[in-house]
């Protein structure tokens, strides 16, 4: 209905353009049974005639689909179809993607059509193009808006409410089902979100690192052939939420800084007569308008928000304006004050109240004559309500006038075919992302990227208005999602749609390039620039006939001696690098680093030497201790009421856009958005969720200490320490463990004593073959695994300095598995290593990496820590294992010594 009733209304605005082609207008109509002259007219008329006709009007399976193969008294007992294919139409496709069903492919062949032509940007199917324009060429062309994205992250989660996103769910060939799912996780220093491929099975309580809000929760199932997951009972589909309690103090922020967003760009264009609107999308109509069981109207959740948020923002701006004007008035003689200075935007700002500038556009239930949420096509997020697709075209040209108060539009996400308007200028889509959706962010852009209109109907493209075309035509998304996520699954989007960039010096290439000359004034290249310097390339050989730069042209264009038209010499070095890159440009897309391979040890894993070395430490210890308690009472409380801390919730907005002129190469490395902004703001109130907490108990599975001990601790806090439990629950339990395992460690360092017993780890278990790798992994040769994946540099020049090293017979990369339990939780060693006995005195070592091998440098729980390794490797293997800390090789090797 959107895409029939926008074809019509282009027709409809383009007469005069089609007049002046052809000498009389274009004659388009929509397609009606009961208008049998429409249709006649059609296939007399020797004029060029258009008939728009939706597929539902021969595909569907009611009356009126029907009588489109009846034969009708109105037509002389033909039917509509034969009066129609006998004049072997055209056939133009607008989205065909939507029409892509086995049935309505059949029933188009009975239009006889000379040839069909498919019009879409985002095909599902690809035949034979015959003209191609995509998103990179329009963007560089100056055809479309230029993209801005603010992305908001809240900071400082409580992690009481149990979140959970179903992001995605995976489906392999060879192996079950896997979900990517978001959820939190507490750490030393609070709460984060983190994002897991997952198994069923898998107890979110225990990765958690056991939050109490998660407690008996698990995947409960993985349903790849209905792509959901059950948590808790509960079905979940990808894009859903669960347990989200910050979702509304998020909406309240994408709505304050669309509204920020709005009121910036609207004070700029206000002067040159442009409308500026804001689209919101949301998921359900109750979210903006509720109705009583009288049914009177009020303001839904979203409403009630965006009211209040709009009138702090207007009247921030009132205030601004009116301390501009007065300093103005302090700088500026009174004979020569401009009277239009206090501009008529402050009036226009000043003249509607809150509830005036803000509309909705939903389905409307004609009973009972409400808003409604409008009916969607099966199996798609896409509605087909006639109802909501007319209330919008038939308000399209109201809304872009300053005589209409309405500039933020309220509409079901499932409308948003319908939005076409060539004045948006802000998109905030109100609802959780949906996963799994390969277009969604191209869906989500694309409803505001035509080129805006002024108050005359002129659009303000290129021609128009030159290189402000960009600074004007700026699309601002508020996306809800981290800015990082929605630029990276956007620019990755549009990549996969590209065609192949012209390697050619063909006039195209040139059009609209920006260059620069040395002082660094930019000029952007005109259609007639390209042309003379495509004349020019070809006359001396730069180029040949088929645009193909020659080898000699490639000498020429190193030493930067090709000829150029006169008034582009300035310009010589940035029109060469243009050139340059059509003959040095990577055709390749890189490989996904992130991707990963599987693991499986090598023959370095059955050398004797490091069976060996696994016997020596392959061991189990338990650790006996003694401390005074009273003194960690006291120690852990002063500490507490010294360094406890909570931060504030917080929001963060992170604000990029496109660059000037992009290429295929930006896209696919993720460079073609940089960010320009970023800019945090603290929440008036903590919202803080009713999950029942034994904090004595949280602290004590954290610390190993006994209850009592806890209590003590607690006892001793000050009141106002103590409160900023409330204020964040999860971050005082995080926080205050850490203080105490702290004032712990300098305790107990010097009286710690461990025993071996009978237990010992199955190396089998420890080094299986399940692990994997990332792609752009180290190869190694001394290694028992063939490649290593590490995020540190200093592993990394480790890893590599032991494989060079002649004196190194095989090492290991020690997984996470193979553990020392300490009175501060368990510690992992990094590396165990077999030298060559003729060479050094310590043929066995185990070895942790730091950026600093000081002990006055590591904190007290790293110390102790490692202290504890030193007495548990002492313990199970005498003198014959050496374990400590090192930075680098070199430091290695001193305390291995060499023979």
């Amino acid at each position: 209905i959107a895409i029939r009733e926008g074809v019509y209304k282009s027709f409809q605005v383009t007469q005069d353009h089609f007049q002046e082609l052809y000498g009389h207008k274009v004659a388009p109509f929509i397609y009606n049974s009961s208008s049998p002259q429409d249709i006649e007219n059609f296939a007399s008329d020797n004029r060029i005639s258009v008939m728009i006709i939706n597929t539902q009007a021969f595909n569907a399976r009611g009356a009126d689909a029907r009588r489109i193969y009846q034969e009708l008294d109105q037509f002389g007992t033909r039917k509509p179809i034969e009066i129609i294919s006998q004049t072997n139409p055209i056939l133009i496709i607008d989205e065909p993607q939507s029409v892509d069903g086995k049935k309505t492919m059949e029933s188009m062949q009975d239009f006889k059509s000379l040839f069909t032509l498919r019009y879409s940007a985002t095909h599902k199917v690809e035949y034979n193009k015959v003209y191609r324009l995509d998103a990179l060429d329009a963007y560089n062309k100056r055809l479309v808006k230029k993209i801005q994205v603010k992305g908001i992250n809240l900071k400082g989660s409580t992690g009481t409410s149990g979140y959970l996103y179903l992001e995605q769910i995976i489906l392999s060939s060879t192996k079950s089902p896997i979900a990517l799912i978001e959820f939190e996780q507490r750490g030393t220093q609070g709460v984060k979100r983190i994002r897991r491929k997952l198994e069923q099975g898998v107890s979110l309580y225990e990765l958690s690192s056991e939050m109490p809000a998660y407690r008996n929760l698990m995947i409960e199932e993985i349903n790849g052939a209905q792509n959901k997951i059950v948590v808790g009972g509960k079905d979940i589909y990808p894009g859903d939420i669960l347990n989200n309690q910050e979702e509304s103090t998020f909406r309240r922020v994408q709505i304050r800084e669309t509204i920020l967003s709005h009121l910036k760009k609207e004070k700029q264009l206000f002067e040159k007569g442009i409308k500026v609107l804001t689209l919101f999308f949301i998921d359900s109509v109750d979210k903006y308008r509720v109705y009583d069981e009288n049914g009177e109207e009020g303001l839904g959740e979203y409403a009630k928000i965006f009211e209040e948020e709009y009138n702090n923002a207007k009247n921030d701006f009132l205030d601004l304006f009116q301390q501009e004007y007065n300093d103005y008035l302090k700088e500026t003689d009174i004979s020569k004050v401009y009277k239009g200075y206090f501009p008529s935007y402050f009036n226009y700002l000043e003249r509607d109240d809150a509830h005036r500038i803000h509309d909705g556009y939903f389905a409307i239930d004609k009973k009972k004559k409400r808003m409604v949420d409008p009916s969607l096509k099966k199996n798609t997020e896409e509605s087909d309500d006639v109802s909501a697709y007319d209330l919008i075209m038939k308000d399209k040209e109201r809304l872009l006038s300053f005589e209409e108060p309405a500039r933020f539009i309220f509409s079901h996400s499932a409308l948003k075919e319908g939005w076409d308007n060539p004045n948006v200028f802000q998109i905030c889509t109100l609802k959780n992302p949906e996963g799994g959706s390969e277009i969604r962010r191209r869906q989500e852009v694309g409803r505001g990227m035509r080129l805006c209109v002024n108050q005359d109907g002129v659009r303000l493209d290129y021609e128009m208005i030159g290189d402000q075309v960009h600074e004007i035509n700026k699309l601002t998304v508020i996306a809800s999602e981290s800015y990082e996520a929605f630029a990276k699954g956007l620019q990755s989007e549009i990549a996969s749609t590209l065609k192949e960039r012209p390697q050619k010096a063909e006039v195209d290439f040139f059009i609209s390039k920006m260059v620069e000359n040395e002082k660094g004034e930019k000029y952007r290249l005109t259609s007639d620039d390209a042309k003379k310097i495509n004349k020019l390339l070809y006359k001396t050989d730069i180029i040949d006939e088929e645009d193909k730069i020659t080898e000699e042209g490639k000498e020429h264009i190193e030493k930067g001696t090709m000829s150029l038209p006169e008034n582009l010499e300035p310009y010589r070095g940035s029109i060469a690098n243009l050139l340059k890159s059509i003959y040095t440009e990577t055709t390749f897309k890189p490989e996904n680093e992130r991707a990963t391979i599987t693991l499986r040890t090598n023959e370095n894993f059955k050398k004797k030497e490091f069976q060996e070395l696994w016997k020596k430490i392959s061991l189990k210890t338990i650790y006996e201790v003694q401390f005074d308690t009273p003194k960690l009472i006291s120690e852990s409380a002063l500490l507490i009421n010294r360094d406890l801390h909570i931060a504030d919730m917080a929001y963060e907005v992170k604000t990029g856009e496109q660059k000037e002129d992009g290429s295929k190469e930006d896209l696919d490395s993720g460079t073609h958005f940089t960010q320009s902004e970023q800019e945090r703001f603290r929440l008036k109130s903590n919202p803080f969720y009713n999950t029942v907490y034994d904090i004595v108990g949280e602290i004590e599975n954290l610390t190993n200490l006994t209850r009592r001990t806890i209590v003590g601790i607690l006892q001793k806090i000050r009141e106002d320490k103590f409160y900023l439990l409330r204020k964040n629950p999860e971050e005082f339990i995080a926080k205050c463990s850490k203080i105490i395992n702290e004032a712990k460690a300098g305790l107990i360092i010097n009286n710690i004593v461990y025993h071996k017993i009978e237990e010992e780890y199955d190396a089998k278990t420890v080094f299986t073959n399940d692990n994997t790798a990332l792609r752009n992994a180290i190869n190694l040769k001394k290694h028992i695994y063939d490649y290593l994946t590490s995020d540190s540099r200093i592993e990394t020049e480790f890893a590599k300095a032991l494989d060079q090293a002649v004196e190194v017979v095989v090492y290991a990369k020690l997984p996470k598995s193979f553990y020392i339990t300490t009175p501060v939780g368990r510690y992992s060693p990094d590396w165990a290593i077999v030298f060559e006995k003729e060479k050094v005195r310590y043929i066995y070592f185990v070895a942790e990496t730091k950026g600093s091998d000081s002990s006055m440098e590591l904190r007290g729980t790293e110390n102790l820590k490692i202290h504890c390794a030193r007495v548990h490797f002492e313990e199970i293997s005498g003198n014959e294992v050496r374990y400590d800390v090192v930075d680098n090789y070199d430091k290695l090797m001193d305390l291995v010594q060499l023979k």
